[in-house]
C-alpha cells in the first residue's frame, strides 16, 4: 500500500502598503524614509493626510517624525500658492477662525520676528528658527502664519507702529512731509534689516505703514498735486527714505577703508577728477546729506507747475 503524499505548504502572500507625506498750498521752497504613523488599511479613496498635531506628539516614538512634519508644511505652501487658494499677501488673506487655536498670538510671533531679525538679519530668519525661539513647534506656528513672507509682512509694520503718525496736518505741506519722512527713517534705522524691504517686491498693506501714506498722500494733495503726479511724488520720496537707510545700513566703512578708497582715487585723479576732488566715499554725514536730499526733492516738486 502505497504511503500517502504530504501536501507542501502554499506559499504565503505579502501584502505591503506605504505612507506618503507630503499708498492747495504750494510745497515749493518756502522762505531616509519616514517610519510609518499608523497601522492598518485605509478606507477605499482616502488620501493619507498626517494630523500635524499628532506629528508633534509622536516625535518622541518616531525618529523621522521632523522629517514628517517638515514635509506636511511644505506641502501646505505648494497649496496656497496654486489657483484657487487664497492671496498671498497676509492683509488680504482672511484670517483662520479661532476656534480650537493653540495658545499662540499673533503678536508674541511679531515681538519674536522683529528681535530676531535685529538680531541676526534677514538672511537668518527661518520658521524653524522663530518657532524654537517661541518654544513652539513649526507646525503651531504656521496655524498663524502661512509663510516666511507674512512674518516679514507683519514685523516690518510693526516697526511703523512705533512711531505714531502726526494726529493732524500743520500750516505747511512742506513741513508736514519732512517731519514724516525723518519719522520714517529714524523708525528704519533702529531695524537696519528693513532696509532690504523693498527688493521683495512686496506691497506694503500693513495698517500702520497705510496711516503713514495717508499723511504723506493728504500732505501732497494740500501742496496741489493729484493723480499720476501725486504718485510719482510719493514714490520719489519713498524711494528717497528707503534709499538712503539702506545705504546707511549696508556701508559702514571702517576709517582704514575709507583711507584705502581716497588714495585709491588720487592715484586715478586724471581718469576721475571730480570724483576724487569731492571724495564722496568718505563723506558719512547720513543725517546732512539726508536732509539737503529731501529740500531738492521738495524743491523740485514745488517747482513743477501743475498741469
Amino acid at each position: 500500500m502505497a504511503a500517502k503524499g504530504t501536501a507542501s505548504p502554499r506559499p504565503g502572500r505579502a501584502r505591503g502598503r506605504a505612507i506618503s507625506g507630503q499708498r492747495a498750498t504750494p510745497i515749493g521752497r518756502r522762505a531616509g524614509g519616514p517610519a510609518p504613523l499608523a497601522a492598518g488599511k485605509p478606507a477605499h479613496g482616502a488620501a493619507h493626510r498626517p494630523d500635524r498635531a499628532k506629528l508633534v506628539r509622536d516625535d518622541a516614538q518616531h525618529p523621522d517624525a521632523r522629517r514628517l512634519e517638515v514635509n506636511v508644511i511644505a506641502a501646505g505652501e505648494r497649496r496656497r500658492s496654486t489657483p484657487g487658494h487664497p492671496p498671498g499677501n497676509v492683509w488680504i488673506r482672511p484670517t483662520r477662525a479661532k476656534k480650537g487655536e493653540p495658545p499662540l498670538t499673533r503678536e508674541r510671533i511679531v515681538d519674536a520676528a522683529v528681535a530676531l531679525l535685529d538680531e541676526e538679519g534677514m538672511d537668518r530668519l527661518t520658521m524653524r528658527r522663530l518657532a524654537e525661539r517661541l518654544q513652539a513647534g513649526a507646525t503651531t506656528l504656521y496655524w498663524h502664519v502661512a509663510t516666511k513672507d507674512d512674518v516679514v509682512d507683519l514685523a516690518v509694520d510693526a516697526i511703523f507702529g512705533e512711531t505714531a503718525v502726526p494726529d493732524r496736518h500743520g500750516a505747511s505741506p512742506r513741513d508736514d512731509v519732512t517731519t514724516l519722512l525723518d519719522g520714517w527713517r529714524r523708525a528704519l534705522l533702529r531695524h537696519p534689516w528693513a532696509a532690504s524691504v523693498p527688493a521683495r517686491q512686496r506691497p506694503l498693506l500693513g495698517p500702520n505703514f497705510l496711516a503713514w501714506m495717508e499723511f504723506l498722500q493728504s500732505a501732497l494733495e494740500r501742496a496741489g498735486l493729484s493723480g499720476t503726479r501725486l504718485n510719482a511724488a510719493t514714490w520719489v520720496l519713498y524711494n528717497h527714505v528707503m534709499g538712503s537707510t539702506a545705504v546707511q545700513s549696508n556701508l559702514q566703512l571702517s576709517a582704514d577703508e575709507a583711507e584705502a578708497g581716497r588714495a585709491y582715487l588720487a592715484e586715478r585723479r586724471d581718469q576721475y577728477p571730480t570724483v576724487a576732488a569731492n571724495n564722496y566715499i568718505a563723506d558719512d554725514d547720513w543725517d546732512a546729506n539726508f536732509a539737503t536730499g529731501l529740500e531738492f526733492l521738495l524743491d523740485g516738486i514745488g517747482a513743477r507747475p501743475a498741469g
